[in-house]
């Protein structure tokens, strides 16, 4: 099945049983490998994979801090397989013991956390305040504008711009752009009779400035994507929006909700 990864935050997925091939736009095709490291992306990762079981680990900006630390503006847009990079070195013993001899899903997922909860009880004891501030204001909908976004995240814009590249990947103006295009994106998948054109955020000029955003995110047009299968992502949306509350992990809170 061939598919394609929407823009998000930074992931970890290993793989049991085939390895999928990735791409993202204007790079070689990464072969499979057992385990992939995507850092944050405000492009359109395309995968083929065959007969797989795959852990997928979201890692938003505060875990990015806790558990990568290096800045994320150098990992932007980039996949890499994870056995290559020295900056991933301490994610290995996860990676080589996730799967055990038999398939037991409450066995990984509790390895998984087991790892998670070691590494945050071995390091730094309090989160960023400010961290929180950024994403916070990054999902409010009401936010368009970078100055708005350091105002709600009681910010300077120079600090806001700083924080935004060190643990989020990308630029203020840029981030608040992929979040206009997912609320978008998202209204549409859950309510094609929408059509394009009602699904659209309002803090759009017109239909026109979203097809551009469409092909600067996803490197296609609405109506290629709309024509285009989704064979593993409308079902993967689904169940995050049952389990999370939103349907892209572009959309979660930075802190638990309910």
């Amino acid at each position: 099945m061939t598919d394609h990864l929407h823009p998000e935050w930074a992931n970890l997925r290993v793989f049991s049983g085939d390895f999928p091939d990735s791409q993202l736009p204007g790079q070689p095709v990464l072969p499979g490998s057992l385990a992939n490291f995507t850092g944050p992306t405000s492009l359109a990762l395309k995968f083929t994979v065959g007969t797989s079981r795959i852990w997928g680990i979201g890692i938003l900006p505060l875990g990015w801090a806790r558990f990568i630390g290096t800045p994320a503006k150098d990992h932007a847009d980039a996949i890499y397989p994870a056995a290559d990079q020295g900056f991933l070195t301490h994610l290995q013993p996860l990676i080589t013991s996730l799967f055990g001899p038999v398939h037991d899903e409450d066995a990984e997922l509790a390895r998984i956390s087991s790892f998670f909860l070691s590494a945050l009880e071995a390091g730094p004891t309090e989160d960023d305040p400010r961290i929180i501030a950024c994403h916070t204001a990054l999902l409010d909908p009401d936010v368009s504008t970078v100055a708005e976004m350091a105002e709600a995240a009681r910010l300077p814009a120079h600090t806001l711009e700083r924080v935004c590249r060190r643990h989020f990947g990308f630029a203020p103006r840029l981030l608040l752009r992929r979040q206009r295009f997912m609320r978008s994106l998202v209204q549409y998948l859950f309510d094609p009779s929408l059509h394009w054109i009602g699904a659209i955020d309002g803090h759009y000029h017109d239909q026109a400035q979203f097809v551009r955003d469409f092909h600067r995110f996803m490197g296609m047009s609405p109506s290629e994507y709309a024509a285009t299968p989704k064979p593993i992502l409308t079902e993967v949306m689904r169940a995050r929006q049952a389990f999370m509350g939103s349907a892209v992990q572009a959309l979660h809170s930075p802190v638990p909700q309910g």
